[in-house]
């Protein structure tokens, strides 16, 4: 493993409605997930996030495990419906409580907190009122971006305001896969524009409570044609736009791809100086390239493994490499291939990057322990070990890369999957709650003590 250069930021992220449970607890109010998860058929296995991992109650004993990791960071994401119950009335003093308690631990453990303010956990109200299709809701996020910075900025190192817009973009509302499960196809383009911003006011918003190291966490990946063929060329070209420069460009260049802007509502060209406010990092996810065709007679009607509708303009379609539990591409080059694009297409215009989420499942059913007690995720440290010498490779080649993080650092509810697929370093029993390191965390342990080093 090669060396990375002394200040590199190692860390781990999880979300809080994937490991937080006590879902009505505490003044918490009723999410978009909640909701999601309550309707049959929309959750595999009928699984629900009522408990998660517990971490509400076990977050201790999970920064401890973190701690024994030797990382930098520890990502975890703020419950806006715990916060502020129902998106814009007064807030919730126990939800701050909560949150106050975790990062005074995190301190304590000599981890620096890294807080992402919006993971899809969207209140109920805020959705029946318009959810994402209305500005009102980018302005209530920003009054409760400023509340929890108000309590928590002096000890916070690293500040997210939204997580994959992206993702709630395509799977909650043109698609139908996620919460909170509308299917508009491109008439879910007003919810980018506002996600971004959000994105943009909340920046604002942290920036005035005295917030440090504002950034991002976007997913981005390599769109590859299945073939030379204009159509499949088109197709490529297509989902680059929607997954990839949708975001990146109003963020960082401060206009949209062309052709995009006048599809958005409101005041654009005012948003947009508002959605481009200068960040400290930029945050990648990255987790499998996507091989991408036009519709055609024998190709699966999916993307990513979640289904499309009859009038989806493009498909993905299988490349033929080894797959990941979720059915993604194992495939470290896009994330070299995606770090480099960034540097080359945006120059100066990009901050410093932070690898924000990287990490795998396995097939389902093939990480519980053994004879001898432990998880053998061997897929996992293989998977791991050359993407993190994929960042290296693109280290080297120019990309000022600072940091990568982990995701997760514990099994937990993997939304629409539930709980069959598990990402974390640490095993846990979803019936006692039990935790139990992988393979994979002792792996991790060593690479970031620099043990792996040669």
């Amino acid at each position: 493993m090669p060396r990375f250069p002394d200040g590199f930021a190692w860390g781990v992220g999880a979300a809080s409605f994937q490991t937080e449970g006590a879902v009505d607890e505490d003044g918490r109010g009723p999410s978009i997930w909640d909701t999601f998860c309550a309707q049959p058929g929309r959750i595999a296995n009928g699984d629900a996030a009522l408990v998660a991992t517990d971490f509400y109650r076990r977050y201790r004993e999970d920064i401890a495990l973190v701690r024994e990791l030797g990382v930098d960071v520890y990502r975890i994401s703020v419950a806006w419906p715990r916060v502020v119950p129902d998106g814009t009335g007064p807030v919730n003093p126990k939800g701050l409580d909560f949150y106050d308690r975790v990062v005074d631990a995190l301190c304590a453990a000599g981890l620096d907190p890294a807080l992402t303010l919006y993971h899809w956990d969207l209140p109920q109200p805020l959705e029946d009122a318009g959810g994402w299709l209305t500005r009102e809701t980018a302005e209530h996020f920003a009054r409760y971006a400023e509340a929890v910075a108000e309590r928590l900025a002096d000890r916070v190192a690293y500040w997210i305001p939204l997580n994959e817009p992206v993702v709630q973009t395509m799977l909650g509302y043109a698609i139908g896969e996620h919460a909170p499960g509308r299917s508009l196809l491109f008439e879910a383009l007003p919810t980018a524009h506002h996600q971004l911003l959000a994105h943009g006011l909340g920046v604002g918003a942290l920036r005035a409570a005295g917030a440090r190291r504002i950034g991002t966490a976007n997913p981005h990946a390599p769109q590859r044609p299945a073939s030379a063929l204009p159509e499949d060329l088109a197709a490529a070209e297509l989902s680059d736009a929607l997954w990839n420069r949708l975001w990146s460009d109003p963020i960082l260049t401060g206009r949209y791809p062309e052709g995009y802007a006048a599809a958005m509502p409101g005041p654009v060209e005012r948003d947009l100086a508002t959605i481009s406010a200068p960040l400290d990092f930029y945050g990648l996810n990255y987790y499998s390239p996507t091989t991408v065709g036009a519709p055609m007679p024998g190709r699966s009607r999916e993307m990513n493994g979640y289904r499309l509708p009859e009038d989806a303009p493009f498909v993905t379609v299988d490349s033929g490499l080894p797959r990941t539990g979720l059915g993604g591409d194992a495939d470290p080059s896009g994330l070299y291939e995606t770090l480099l694009t960034l540097t080359k297409r945006y120059g100066e215009l990009l901050p410093p990057l932070i690898v924000t989420e990287n990490g795998t499942s396995q097939r389902p059913g093939t990480e519980e322990p053994g004879p001898d007690g432990r998880i053998h995720d061997r897929g996992r440290i293989a998977y791991l070990d050359a993407h993190v010498r994929a960042l290296h490779a693109a280290l080297r080649e120019g990309a000022d890369v600072r940091g990568y993080w982990h995701w997760s650092p514990t099994d937990n509810f993997e939304w629409s999957h539930g709980f069959a697929q598990r990402f974390g370093l640490v095993h846990v029993d979803y019936e006692s709650l039990a935790r139990t390191p992988k393979d994979s965390y002792y792996w991790y342990r060593r690479l970031v003590k620099g043990e792996l080093a040669s």
